[in-house]
């Protein structure tokens, strides 16, 4: 019987995912998996039993994810289950920008006592005329799961579309649009677009091109068309507040959609923001829910990973042997030679061997065509570098 926690309420349509053998606890000193949603574990003391945490959403800036590493805990995040959602409010937040309609409406509810309103409309209108999208060019800086979705969308809107990401996934691409231009650099985007888009991770390097912390400031703002929109439903932290406020002041940037608010940002003009509604969907929370769900399962069951963000991806595939040893470790060498080494010496025959790494860390699945006993393990667990070892089935 396994257990999980949740951290945050999580949807019913994901919790329903569970088996018979899965059970929900209050206490964190019991269960082997965590499910959160925004609830910061930055300071939590997480106990070693907890084998796995999945975060309902992408973002994972309230996990500790180097602290869960070396604990030998395995990090989930859900990318692309929230993707529509953030993608229809892209959308929205092109179209709040092009054409004045919440200064429309705003007009209308502070006029909706006077009884020569229908008269008045025909007058006033034209104070908040605007621009199609149709024909405009829109630069998608990021390729992920959202981002391809926006490019795709915009393309069928009749906008001329160009697409930054060095990082592109195959599978990203060959959903991409094959009208939409992939360009280069970020600079292309800068220099050609009238409307731009942010969608990479938040990624603080000293590589100019890895790096997305604050890409959006003064010397990015300056190779940009005058009256540019810019939109980051993305992170906050891509760009620099400081850089848009004076950007914004001088028309620069005609107006800054973010899904963002924070004190600054709030008080700037032409900022429309939004209060972090991207993912606010029944649908997206459904999805994300159900989608962590189904990674603890799959991981605790059959050692599988997929979609971590501190350990590498790996298909272990159903069991077939008698048992599964899942050996979370650093990134070092001579680590298999020392596995098979200890297996061997139990006369424990290894009928299948996988392994992946991933920066600092790494990950070895091991099937034996016998059971493995606990002293086995305990060897394992001695090897310096060795993290957590767990016997499946």
């Amino acid at each position: 019987m396994y257990k999980y926690k949740c951290l945050n309420s999580i949807s019913p349509f994901g919790i329903d995912e569970f088996t018979k053998d899965y059970t929900e606890t209050e206490d964190l000193k019991q269960a082997d998996a965590v499910l959160v949603r925004s609830a910061s574990m930055l300071d939590m003391e997480i106990p070693c039993n907890v084998l796995a945490i999945a975060r309902a959403g992408a973002g994972v800036n309230n996990i500790p994810l180097d602290k869960c590493a070396e604990e030998g805990i395995v990090v989930f995040n859900t990318p692309g289950a929230n993707a529509n959602g953030v993608k229809e409010l892209v959308i929205a937040g092109m179209l709040l920008a092009s054409r004045d309609i919440t200064g429309g409406i705003n007009w209308v509810i502070e006029n909706k006592e006077d009884p020569e309103i229908a008269k008045k409309v025909e007058k006033e209108k034209a104070k908040f005329a605007g621009c199609e999208l149709k024909g405009k060019k829109l630069g998608v800086i990021g390729l992920g799961a959202i981002g391809v979705l926006v490019a795709n969308a915009a393309n069928r809107l009749g906008m001329e579309v160009y697409g930054c990401d060095p990082f592109i996934s195959v599978d990203n691409a060959w959903v991409l649009s094959r009208d939409v231009s992939h360009v280069k650099s970020r600079e292309e985007i800068y220099s050609e677009c009238d409307y731009i888009t942010v969608h990479p991770p938040l990624i603080k390097s000293d590589d100019p091109v890895s790096n997305t912390y604050q890409m959006i400031n003064a010397e990015a703002i300056n190779k940009m068309k005058k009256g540019v929109i810019l939109l980051n439903f993305a992170r906050d932290l891509l760009v620099d507040d400081d850089a848009m406020e004076k950007a914004l002041e001088s028309g620069k940037i005609a107006k800054y959609v973010t899904d963002f608010p924070n004190e600054r940002t709030v008080k700037m003009k032409n900022v429309i923001a939004i209060p972090h509604l991207g993912a606010s969907t029944a649908e997206s929370e459904d999805n994300c829910a159900f989608m962590a769900v189904e990674e603890i399962m799959s991981y605790l069951e059959k050692g599988t990973i997929k979609n971590s963000v501190n350990y590498p991806n790996l298909d272990a595939g159903n069991i077939l042997s008698a048992s599964r040893i899942t050996i979370l470790h650093k990134n070092i060498p001579n680590m298999l030679s020392q596995f098979t080494s200890i297996v061997s010496e139990k006369n424990i025959n290894i009928e299948n061997l996988l392994n992946k790494s991933r920066g600092d860390y790494a990950y070895t699945v091991l099937d034996s065509e016998s059971k493995v006993s606990d002293e086995t393990v305990k060897r394992l667990m001695s090897i310096e570098g060795v993290l957590k070892v767990r016997v499946i089935a």
